[in-house]
Formats: C-alpha cells, structure tokens, sequence
C-alpha cells in the first residue's frame, strides 16, 4: 500500500483513519539527561593545565606549582571561540595525569591556589564556569582519576581524595552537563617523591559504583563519561571517528576503564548491548592534546575537520573537539582561523534542504494516521514515519520537478523508542529507472552520508532491515558545495619534493619561506629541492579560487645519513616513506648524520600500520661528535602514544653532534622497537 503526498496526508485520508498507537520501545533506550547530551552533537574539550608550561603531553607529578602562570588568560575567549562556531559546551581539564588542580582545593598543593597566577588566588574552573554562563555554554569537567603527584595513590586513602576532588567540582560552579573520567590508570610517576610503578586493578580500585553516586547525587542532570559510561562511551581511538556501524548499545557489564581490547571489541556498540551508551569522538585540532609551540603549523587542515565531523556526528557520535590553549591562556589564532573555516564549510554544506523543493513524496507502508512520511520532514524529532509492528521493512521516496543535484543525506532515529535499523540502502532515479546509490547499516540519533554526486529525478530510502518497525524522525536531502583541496607532498632522501594534485589537471603553487601561497606565488611545474630547514606551504587553484594550503615543516635532506644498526630493514628508517618500518634487534636506532650539525630536537614518527607493534613508549635520546663518545640529552616517555601514534617531535638544549641514538626503556607491548621514521630539528630550522 503506498501513500503519497505532497507536504502532507490529504484531509479524507486523515478524517477516514482513527488514531494508531505509536511503536513498542525497543531496549535499551536512552534517559533524560542523555537526551538532552546527544542534542548538544558538538562541544569544546579544552586542554590546559600545568603541561602547557612543561611541553608535555603527560607530566610526571614532579613539576613545580610555580610553573604554571599565564600571562592573558580569557576564559570568556574560550567561550566565544566555542559559540560563535556552533559549539555547545565548555569541558575543562580540571586536573590531568599529574595531578595538577586548576581550582584551589582542599586536598593537595599541587594547584593553583600555590602558583604564581593571580598571586595565589585564582581559580580557572570558575572563570571557565562563568564565561559558560555568559555566553550560554554547557559546562563539564575532567578529573583525571591517575594522579601521578599525590603520595597516596594506588592505597586506599587516595580514593577519599580523589572523590573529595570530585565533590568540590560538583558543587562550587554550578550545573555540570558532563564528567569525564580518563581510561589512563597507574603506572610511573613522582607519587611524593617516591619515584616509582604504581600499578591498580582498574576494574575495583576506584569502587566506581560508590564514586558514580556522588555525581547522581550532586549533578543528577550530568553524563558520566568513561570507556564504559556509564552514560557516555569512548568511541574507542583518538582520530575522532565513528564507525560505520556505530550502535548506541553496548554491552557495558563485560567492560571497565582502561580495558586493553575495549576499542577493538566493543568501542562500537553491539546491536544487542543491554544498555545505552552512546559514543562521543573525542579529538584535537592539533597532533598534542597540549599546546606545543612546534604544531603551531600543524593544526589539522580544513579537509581533515570536515573527515572528522561527518566521521563522529554523521555517523551516531557526538564530537568533542579540543583545542591545546596556549600559555597565554588563549586559544590560538591557527586554531581560531581552522574552526572558523569547518564551522562556515558546514553551515554552506547544509543551507538548503532539497527536500523542501520535491514534487510528490510516499512511503511504501505507514503505520498509520501521525505516522507518515511527512512525519519525518516536519523538522520535528518527536514526530516520525513508521510501520506497523511486524514490517521492518519500508521505503520513503522523494521525487523532483526536474533533475536535481544531490550529494548528501541526513537521517535520524526517534532514539526515545531505541535505536532500530540494522541496513539500509538509498536509490537514485535517473532516465526513469531506480539504481542503487549506496548501502549502509545504522543510522541512530543521525547519520550523514556524503555520496557521489548525481543529477537524479528522485531520491529513495529503503530500511531492508531493522530490530522492529523503523522509526525514522527526519530525514533530509542536500548539495554541498565542492571543496577546493590542498595537494599532498612526497619528498625523497636527497630532498626532492613532488606536489601531488587532488584532482587531475589542477594548477599547484608554492612557497619555501613559511607565507601563504596565492595565485602569484610560484607555480609548481615539476620535483624541485628543498635543501635547507623550510616550512613549505602549497595550494591548488581553479580559476580565481585557491585551496587552503598543505603546510609541512621539512628540516635537512637524510641523503648523506648511514644507519648504524642493525636489524629488519633498516634502509626503512630514514627513507621518508611513513609506510615502511625498521625493527631494532637492539631497540635502539642509530644514525650517522654524514657530518655535524646544531641539533635542538628530534623526531620520532611510530609506526602507522594497521596493526602496530613496538611503538616506544619510554625512550633515551643521546648524540655523539665521533660515535663512540655518547651524551644522554633527552629522556622520558611518549605520552599518550598509545592512543594518538602520530610525529612526535621533541626539544633538547643546542647541541653538536653527527651521530644520534634513539633507544626505547619500554615499548608499549613489549615488542622490539620499531621505527617508521627518525629525524632531527637543527638549529636553523623555522619554528
């Protein structure tokens, strides 16, 4: 039985028809307050504490209070930056890993209450939590249940302070909308000055059931965040994706914080999970979670943050975009301009819905009187088109006056009722026939599709399969605007570069000297040296139009460089290729630079395969003049490597050397250290 309508059902067929009752719930099926999150689709995550003045991604616990002091500090920046981007909320690091507090708190020293800011009276959880409110932001917290400073962590004393930290957040800055507990647990730190490996048993030591309840208590409107909620999950990496099956459903009794296979075996959700916990797709706008002044080029280009957007909101996650503020205590003007630009990209993607130009719309099979296709077009998630119980199976079509350009699709669930559709597939009509568009697999509280674009007469969405009768709430029909994109860049040994155009037949242009590429700039016309620490920035154009530019820090050639160990291809470790891997027999790499240099930093880039192994985690950097004579002048750890295994790049006081050894303490599964990459920063390299 098929129904058709123009906007909506004709007056007799409403008249004729009694009332229907509206579909079972399907469980799980979200509460109140995570309702209320998965409307907020997008929010701030600002990391900002004491790492920002150390340059680390995960302090030890050993800093000083007196380093921490930023000298223009505006949370209402923050605030504004968030706001006038289509962003939500405000969650804050209140305290990371080291265990640093950004708020005065009773329990420790180690705050801000003992640093040099505000001459001791400051307290950042409050400026964040009122610029929130100036602005009409949600606010959250982090409260990093790892603190590698205070001496009691790992006994059970620490657990009444960690929950004291807990209660002062909750109840000195008014409504939380979201608490976020990090998977990162135990492990080395100063804990007092003891200096040593503090493991726990992730699954008892924090008695989750007993902490949650503080936060029911005090903040019962709040989400809990955690690898498994209890509201709220991690959506399993750090790359900020989704997946193209992403349920809401997750099988949360069968996992715990900083479980080592939750991203393989369940950061997903499962069609059969006993309980709904949606997935948030956390994410930074640069390669560190803190701000490092080295990526100040590297903020992720415009291409990416669109990947990343219709990657986590388009496919059933909420995304939490960091932003690493700067020891101003500004977000900085790269990441400004970068949120800027997604934040244009996406309302242009999205002006006009073409759904609102169709010429008759139907559904195969309705539920029945208030359950029609216009149902799903009234811009209302309260109302949706259904079937009748039984059939989960259904099509809604969308037929044009003339052929019309489509290339995106937006459809929700009425997620109240639970999350249903298990496959679906979308036709296009061209020359009066309908062919199969694409086929996908959930949808949720929303899924967007970016498809090959095509002039079609009609548009067809077809549930093949579904848990129960399919609820969809809106549904929605777009022409995005095409994205000019930036080339991509190869560079070989000897310093040879070659742009490489997204698009056949584009013209590239260039620049070596760190300024933005314009239409005047030089134009690429072949493979051309870079000899000398360069930032080189490239752009393609069309007409008067110029891409954003791809912007690469390229410091000197490694054609002269030798590897000195040995082990499984070591030509691998300085060929430039990101794909290719050398394994240490000794977990060490070390390289003869062919003569000596001024180095101040070194590059580390772990390996990116699919399946990695021996990524280093704690390492030892050392130099010599003559190769046999070592000087250690850098050691530590990687932080969080684990989960973001991107170009690590780190400072050391000026040195002479020709000679340079990476060497691994500890990999990250106990692997032989593997390396895709090895560099070094020399003196007269551009910032």
């Amino acid at each position: 039985m098929t129904f058709r309508l123009a906007c909506c059902f004709p007056l007799f067929f409403v008249l004729a028809c009694g009332s229907v009752d509206p579909p079972s719930a399907v469980m799980p099926i979200p509460s109140e307050r995570q309702l209320a999150w998965q409307d907020m689709e997008f929010y701030m995550f600002v990391h900002f504490n004491m790492n920002t003045f150390t340059n680390m991604e995960w302090g030890t616990g050993a800093e000083d209070p007196v380093q921490f002091n930023p000298s223009a500090l505006d949370a209402n920046q923050w605030a504004r930056v968030a706001k006038e981007n289509g962003m939500k909320g405000i969650i804050i690091t209140a305290k990371h890993h080291d265990g640093f507090c950004l708020w005065p708190t009773s329990t420790t020293s180690h705050s801000i209450a003992y640093s040099p800011y505000k001459n001791g009276e400051g307290d950042i959880v409050k400026e964040v939590a009122e610029a929130c409110e100036k602005h009409g932001l949600k606010f959250g917290v982090y409260l990093s249940p790892w603190d590698r400073n205070h001496p009691e962590y790992g006994n059970d004393a620490y657990i009444e302070v960690f929950r004291e930290q807990l209660r002062e957040l909750l109840t000195g800055y008014g409504d939380i909308f979201e608490v976020w507990f990090d998977g990162a647990n135990g492990g080395t730190g100063y804990y007092g000055g003891a200096n040593e490996d503090r493991r726990v048993d992730k699954k008892t030591y924090y008695d989750w059931p007993n902490t949650y309840s503080i936060i029911r208590d005090l903040q019962p409107d709040a989400v809990i965040f955690g690898d498994a909620g209890p509201d709220v999950r991690w959506v399993g990496n750090e790359h900020g994706f989704a997946y193209e099956t992403t349920w809401s459903n997750l099988m949360r009794d069968s996992i715990y914080g900083g479980m080592p296979e939750y991203s393989e075996k369940y950061s997903a959700g499962q069609e059969n999970g006993t309980h709904w916990v949606p997935a948030e797709s956390d994410v930074s706008i640069r390669p560190g979670w803190y701000y490092h002044p080295y990526e100040d080029h590297k903020v992720k280009s415009l291409p990416e943050l669109l990947d990343i957007y219709y990657y986590s909101i388009g496919r059933n996650s909420s995304l939490l975009l960091n932003f690493p503020v700067d020891t101003r205590g500004l977000i900085h003007e790269n990441d400004v301009e970068q949120v800027e630009k997604l934040y244009a990209k996406i309302q242009e993607d999205f002006k006009d819905d073409l759904i609102q130009t169709i010429n008759q719309s139907h559904a195969s099979i309705s539920r029945g009187r208030g359950f029609g296709v216009d149902q799903a077009l009234d811009g209302n998630l309260d109302t949706y088109w259904s079937t009748p119980d039984g059939q989960v199976k259904g099509d809604l079509t969308f037929e044009f006056p003339s052929p019309t350009a489509v290339n995106r699709l937006l459809v929700q669930e009425h997620i109240p009722l639970g999350q249903r559709i298990k496959a679906f597939e979308i036709e296009a009509k061209m020359d009066g026939e309908w062919v199969t568009w694409t086929e996908g697999t959930t949808v949720g509280y929303k899924r967007i599709l970016r498809l090959d674009e095509k002039e079609v007469e009609g548009v067809r969405f077809r549930v093949l399969d579904a848990k129960a009768s399919p609820t969809i709430a809106n549904l929605a029909l777009y022409r995005a605007p095409k994205l000019l994109l930036a080339p991509t860049v190869e560079r070989d040994k000897s310093g040879r570069v070659t742009l490489i155009p997204a698009e056949e037949n584009l013209q590239m242009v260039y620049s070596l000297d760190g300024t933005d590429p314009s239409p005047e700039s030089t134009p690429y016309e072949g493979p051309f040296m870079v000899a000398s620490p360069s930032v080189l920035k490239a752009a393609a154009l069309e007409g008067e139009e110029i891409s954003e530019p791809l912007v690469q820090k390229m410091d000197i050639p490694k054609a002269a460089w030798k590897v000195i160990s040995k082990g499984k291809n070591p030509e691998h470790l300085i060929d430039e290729n990101p794909r290719t891997n050398f394994v240490s027999e000794n977990n060490e790499a070390v390289v003869d630079l062919g003569e000596t240099y001024r180095l101040k930093g070194f590059t580390y880039l772990p390996m990116q395969n699919r399946y990695i192994a021996g990524v280093i985690k704690e390492y030892e950097f050392a130099v010599s003049r003559n190769g046999r004579n070592w000087e250690t002048v850098k050691k530590g750890e990687f932080g969080n490597i684990a989960n973001s295994p991107v170009l690590q790049e780190l400072g050391i006081d000026p040195v002479n050397a020709r000679y340079i050894r990476l060497r691994a303490i500890d990999t990250l599964d106990g692997e032989p250290a593997s390396f895709a990459e090895l560099g070094v920063v020399t003196e007269g390299a551009i910032e």
